[in-house]
């Protein structure tokens, strides 16, 4: 007996985005702690303060415009991963 997929473009295009969009939501929350330790230490200058910030922000922007347009809440992209817990912190 073969088994059949009843697949949705939509449905599969829309996990698809989630899968993306939380590889790179983790990515974004890992460049952040680690500007943010090398801020602490004093190992940027001003301007590349400012440079990170500025990108991290607009990341952070273009992620929720991308969200909205796949119907995606910021919850959507934390995955279970069971006995371990959430992929992304709760108070991201």
């Amino acid at each position: 007996m073969t088994a059949r997929l009843n697949l949705d473009a939509d449905s599969v295009g829309r996990d698809l985005a989630a899968l993306v969009l939380t590889v790179v939501e983790l990515l974004r929350q890992l460049t952040e702690r680690q500007a943010l330790r090398r801020v602490d230490a004093g190992e940027l200058t001003e301007e590349q303060v400012e440079r990170v910030g500025t990108t991290l922000m607009l990341l952070d922007d273009r992620m929720g415009q991308l969200r909205e347009h796949f119907g995606l809440r910021p919850e959507d992209l934390n995955l279970d991963l069971g006995p371990l817990g959430s992929l992304l912190p709760l108070d991201s």
